[in-house]
């Protein structure tokens, strides 16, 4: 039985936060296709879909802009349309995948990634590795050199490699020398990344999801639909959100980081809605073998782990 107070809920927030429809697509997939193989019906996802306020012309309309933009790719078989996510789009999942469900470093030593980009490297080649970087967190210490206090070469190297840019920039690794704590290291942090801005962001975040994390817990039995409705709202606002942050060590952030209250928040309700949307991903998506497979076991990695709760999607198995 649904509560009407999520009904309410979901349709105020609707109302006041009309999403775009590729957004709104990409976060579905993210969070829901991609752990099941990243391929489903395009009927069944329009089924799916419809109640967040998308119709079939909106999603035909989105999935064909993607397909352009190299995030999925179509297959028909028969009279049905499969959609997949593509190789680059995989990577860019994963990329966000770390982002999203890994809680950022607790302790920091002081190590810098550091991007030089040459006046060689010009227009939009320059441009989009400038926009692939900022994504990742990385902030302008001057012209022509990006910078982030992190150790992930790996998350580097393939955003150099898929722009292009891998034998055209150079990266190095730098170490501080002046105390973590240092009052010019404070200030460079905040010329580098608003993160006044980045606060108010995580503050309305939790402002609006408070309310849904109590209604939860005091529902005696929750509805897959609501859940699955509830966990694309949360995700796709808490992924608007993590985009500017550039998830910074602990070290560098204020005291009282709003990001760590939205984060625990955002797990708590993930903990709660994501069996029940499960259930109701796997009752209503279709591949062209038929009901979704398993998720992958790197699902129930996220968040510290989902272990804990029977995943409906293999329970009858």
């Amino acid at each position: 039985m649904k509560s009407r107070h999520l009904s309410q809920w979901i349709a105020s927030y609707l109302d006041q936060h009309p999403a775009r429809a590729n957004s709104l697509i990409i976060t579905i997939y993210g969070d829901f296709i991609a752990p099941h193989g990243g391929t489903v019906w395009l009927g069944s996802f329009i089924r799916l879909v419809e109640p967040l306020g998308l119709n079939e012309r909106m999603v035909r309309t989105s999935v064909y802009r993607l397909s352009q933009e190299k995030w999925l790719v179509s297959e028909q078989i028969g009279r049905r349309s499969y959609y997949s996510l593509t190789t680059s789009g995989r990577r860019r999942f994963e990329h966000a995948y770390r982002r999203i469900y890994f809680a950022p470093q607790d302790t920091w030593g002081g190590e810098w990634q550091l991007v030089l980009i040459p006046a060689s490297l010009a227009g939009a080649p320059r441009d989009q590795l400038r926009k692939e970087l900022t994504w990742a967190g990385y902030g302008a210490l001057a012209s022509g050199i990006l910078a982030h206090p992190s150790a992930d070469s790996e998350a580097l190297l393939d955003i150099l490699q898929e722009t292009g840019a891998h034998d055209r920039v150079v990266a190095l690794r730098a170490a501080n020398i002046s105390p973590l704590t240092s009052r010019p290291l404070q200030e460079l942090v905040h010329e580098c990344w608003n993160l006044d801005v980045l606060a108010a962001k995580y503050t309305d975040f939790i402002e609006r999801f408070r309310p849904v994390l109590r209604t939860l817990r005091g529902t005696a039995e929750l509805d897959p639909e609501q859940c699955f409705l509830l966990q694309t709202l949360l995700m796709h606002d808490f992924r608007r959100a993590l985009l500017h942050d550039p998830q910074l060590p602990a070290q560098l952030l204020p005291a009282n980081w709003s990001g760590g209250v939205a984060r625990q928040l955002c797990r708590d309700i993930y903990a709660l809605t994501w069996p029940h949307a499960q259930r109701h991903l796997m009752t209503v998506c279709e591949t062209a073998s038929g009901a979704l497979p398993p998720a992958a076991s790197y699902y129930h990695e996220r968040f510290g782990g989902l272990a804990a709760a029977v995943d409906p999607a293999t329970a009858d198995n």
